[in-house]
């Protein structure tokens, strides 16, 4: 458990991976500048060059976080909205392809943030309003991330329109009265609050690169 840090915990490390998810690219280090060193833009654009798209940008997968509670902690570090797709297995498997459409457009790339659960015990307890299961739920991150608040609720067969329609107007509205977040003052009050954040991987930095973090003895191990 560490204190919470407002999206950013201290000692981070920065890594580009392959499309595989696990083939490194390059060096880990606390930053970009780090990892790539000298020309950022440069770098970034020998790499993507290797790996060009294949197929068609508008048919790209919906983004998935792996469990509902690091969606709604990493939406309210973005300052984002959460859509929560829930329902069956089969149900979530024909949802991941009709929702393409709608996460690729043009206006909605990019701004939002996606999970598909199965489980309602996964979002049941971290979440005010509807909690029906087999819809899509438009939710609005708390400011620390640790609850979430349902602002629509629409059935999985929502025709692409109407979704679209649906989250660009959350999303005005959201944007027009949230409290952009000053990261200093962020932080200091989620320290006196005591809140909390239960971290997937181990706290620390990976300096060697080999996957594991890197312990060390004496004074500030």
């Amino acid at each position: 458990m560490r204190s919470y840090l407002g999206g950013r915990f201290a000692n981070t490390a920065f890594c580009i991976l392959a499309p595989d998810g696990k083939t490194k690219l390059t060096r880990s280090g606390r930053s970009p500048n780090q990892s790539l060193g000298g020309n950022l833009a440069a770098s970034l654009d020998r790499i993507a060059e290797k790996y060009r798209s294949k197929g068609k940008a508008e048919e790209a997968a919906v983004p998935d976080f792996p469990n509902f509670r690091l969606g709604l902690n990493v939406a309210s570090a973005d300052q984002r909205v959460l859509v929560l797709i829930t329902g069956s297995e089969d149900e979530l498997k024909t949802a991941r392809k009709s929702l393409t459409a709608v996460s690729n457009d043009a206006e909605i790339i990019g701004r939002f943030h996606y999970d598909f659960e199965a489980d309602a015990s996964t979002w049941k307890e971290a979440i005010s309003g509807e909690k029906s299961t087999s819809q899509i739920k438009i939710i609005i991150p708390d400011e620390f991330g640790q609850e979430g608040k349902v602002i629509k609720s629409l059935s999985l067969d929502t025709k692409s329109k109407e979704l679209k329609k649906a989250l660009l107007e959350v999303n005005e509205t959201f944007t027009k009265t949230v409290e952009k977040k000053n990261y200093n003052t962020h932080v200091r009050k989620g320290r006196r609050e005591g809140v909390k954040w239960t971290m997937p991987m181990e706290y620390g930095e990976d300096r060697d690169g080999d996957g594991k973090i890197d312990h060390r003895g004496g004074r500030g191990r």
